[in-house]
């Protein structure tokens, strides 16, 4: 009688708990969702996150804060998010800085491909080689030429150690045996502002931020890094059209939370990511940024990252790019 009491007991006691926690996962979420953005204001993140946020926000039912947490080339919001509740109450928008991390830098206070669990990803940036109105080429063989014949005298626009801008111009220096110094800034933004000034002479920068700046004159571009042209700016031939199909540098970006985040917190979001993204009004919204929506499963997600990690560690060895 004891044993089947006690028995009872705990069939009880695992019926209660799984309905907690059932109740739990169908309260999800009961309050404020925070995004963060592990870059500057302003730069192609920022315009994306809060785009991200307040669609998500409608369409889950509660307000999602994009929260700016800048630094170290986006590993400083992402370690941030990390050390939170994995609660899906704290989520991170990342970019390729995930997967270049682990080989650029000798030491992280955290491990972005096991520390990170991955939601969706959510978009791809393309991105444009721009140059100052008064760097004299107005082609990409013209920079070419112009950097060859003048060592030492050009310089490279960075925004920050692991970003895609960065790693992008250091991967074109040293296939292309140049001379030019890396200026390194505290985000895309801030280095596509010293372009704008003439500080730079030179960036890898995100289709969406230099557009306006090319349209009005203010930067003239040089190739577009993708497959194809870019709609927001036709008549800038790609790179393979100029005759370097291997310097393609797009930048993606997706959402992931805490790795301990429940798998049924991890798969609301994914169902409500996809929602959003594959919305019209939001697909129209983000094409008008120059950014092109993207889905994924978790898992699907998971193997991409894993991927670009090994893509981008070639390229870490090839240009001897180090953020220590």
């Amino acid at each position: 009688m004891k044993k089947a009491f006690a028995l009872a007991v705990c069939a009880v006691s695992l019926l209660t708990a799984s309905g907690v926690q059932l109740a739990q996962a169908q309260a999800y979420p009961s309050r404020p969702i925070r995004l963060i953005l592990p870059f500057p204001p302003g730069g192609g993140t920022d315009i994306l996150g809060r785009v991200i946020a307040q669609k998500l926000g409608e369409s889950i039912g509660q307000n999602v804060i994009a929260e700016n947490r800048p630094g170290a080339g986006g590993n400083v919001g992402a370690e941030y998010t990390v050390r939170q509740a994995p609660d899906g109450y704290t989520i991170v928008l990342c970019s390729p800085s995930i997967s270049i991390s682990p080989s650029l830098y000798k030491k992280l206070n955290y491990d972005p491909l096991k520390d990170l669990a991955p939601i969706s990803l959510v978009a791809s940036i393309p991105n444009l080689l721009v140059v100052h109105p008064s760097v004299p080429a107005k082609t990409l063989s013209e920079f070419l030429a112009l950097a060859r014949k003048n060592p030492g005298k050009l310089n490279f626009g960075s925004g920050g150690a692991g970003t895609t801008n960065d790693l992008g111009a250091r991967y074109f220096i040293a296939e292309n045996k140049l001379n030019i110094a890396m200026i390194p800034h505290k985000g895309a933004n801030q280095a596509q502002t010293a372009l704008l000034s003439g500080e730079v002479d030179v960036l890898v920068i995100g289709t969406a931020a230099a557009a306006p700046f090319v349209k009005a004159g203010k930067l003239r571009a040089l190739a577009a890094l993708g497959d194809k042209r870019d709609a927001a700016v036709p008549d800038i031939p790609t790179v393979a059209e100029a005759g370097m199909p291997w310097f393609k540098v797009d930048t993606w970006y997706g959402i992931l939370a805490p790795a301990a985040t429940p798998r049924d917190i991890i798969n609301r979001l994914n169902a409500e990511l996809a929602k959003v993204l594959n919305d019209p009004a939001t697909k129209k919204m983000l094409s008008q940024r120059g950014t092109d929506p993207l889905t994924s499963t978790p898992d699907e997600f998971a193997k991409f990252i894993r991927s670009e990690a090994d893509r981008w560690g070639k390229v870490v060895r090839a240009s001897g790019a180090t953020a220590d």
